[in-house]
């Protein structure tokens, strides 16, 4: 098994990777939040945030804040590995 082995295709983008970055050292983050840290526009966001949900690496909870729609991401227990895995991966390449 090579170094680049562990190396996630999902993550090779900087905005994937910045949401994971968010989710893995918080217990969740709203779109707002993130939208914010990472200096992205909503489609921009909301498009990768979409690519992570289909790969069940987050989770969305939609809710109501009086009658603002509210949406906070975690990242799930798969997501936490596979990223973990990926960031051992490339400490490996660069060491």
């Amino acid at each position: 098994m090579g170094i680049i082995d562990n190396i996630n295709k999902l993550f090779d983008h900087r905005v994937r990777l910045g949401i994971m970055s968010v989710l893995a050292v918080n217990e969740a983050a709203d779109f707002n939040r993130l939208k914010e840290l990472l200096n992205v526009t909503d489609g921009n966001l909301a498009s990768h945030l979409k690519a992570l949900e289909k790969a069940e690496y987050i989770s969305v909870e939609k809710t109501f804040i009086g009658r603002k729609p509210h949406t906070n991401y975690k990242a799930t227990k798969i997501g936490k590995l596979e990223f973990k895995k990926h960031i051992e991966a490339l400490e490996k390449l660069i060491n």
